[in-house]
């Protein structure tokens, strides 16, 4: 069947969402986050196109983006062949990383707008990753506060009040409410409970017992990890089941 064309924003705006393929991992460490913020920015000189917002989760990346002078599906092409050269190069690997073509949604007033940028901000605080916005450093919520950014951060800020300390103090208060936003996000066709998830775990590290696997040595351990999140099994899950820490896994 022939693919549904995208629906056009009338204000360029967009929610955008992508991931690694089959729900994968796209950032091993803290130096493969920082290479897709300078990828962006690389090209946001290129197509000038506008940031508003951003969230890199470990297999998935929220955009809250304006379209410049090229339409988003050559954007995207351009940001993902870029980095996913890089990354294979990293790690030795070959062939595609992100899942087919990236999702969006339009984003068509200023309600919307808002609603999209805390839903966008609130991502690790919804997924367990942390409990305070503020600490999770791979989004542009501090953005707000000042930092640089790659970010038009005055456009939303605007839209709480032209006074600027007050516009950042309702930015942060609008940020940390509680909600029922329900935004762009992948379906998933296959929801794996613990009992599957454990199965996965004694399959692949060939163990009888989950909790097994923390007592492999280091090398072999961090492999089974990393086979683990490619399985698409989430950091917390395979902390829960394994009682390896959070730490370790998200570094592996």
């Amino acid at each position: 069947m022939p693919r549904r064309a995208r629906e056009k924003s009338s204000t360029g705006i967009y929610h955008v969402m992508f991931r690694g393929i089959n729900g994968q991992i796209i950032f091993e460490d803290n130096e493969d986050y920082e290479k897709l913020i300078q990828t962006i920015t690389q090209y946001q000189k290129v197509c000038e196109y506008e940031i508003y917002a951003f969230c890199l989760m470990s297999n998935h990346v929220h955009l809250l983006i304006k379209e410049g002078k090229e339409e988003l599906g050559k954007v995207f092409r351009r940001i993902g062949a870029s980095y996913v050269y890089w990354y294979n190069c990293k790690y030795k690997r070959s062939g595609h990383l992100f899942q087919d073509r990236y999702k969006s949604e339009v984003v068509e007033n200023d309600q919307y707008f808002l609603t999209v940028l805390r839903y966008i901000h609130q991502n690790p605080i919804k997924a367990g990753i942390e409990n305070d916005i503020s600490k999770y450093p791979w989004s542009s919520y501090n953005d707000y506060s000042g930092k640089n950014s790659i970010c038009n951060t005055n456009f939303a800020l605007n839209l709480f009040t032209n006074e600027e300390k007050r516009a950042v103090a309702l930015f942060k208060k609008f940020n940390s409410e509680g909600n029922k936003d329900k935004c762009l996000e992948y379906e998933e066709s296959v929801r794996i409970d613990d009992i599957e998830a454990t199965k996965i775990m004694m399959t692949v590290a060939e163990v009888k017992n989950a909790t097994q696997i923390q007592n492999f040595e280091k090398g072999k351990r961090d492999k089974i990890i990393k086979e683990l999140k490619n399985e698409g099994l989430s950091i917390r899950r395979i902390e829960r089941l394994t009682g390896i820490s959070f730490g370790v896994i998200r570094r592996v």
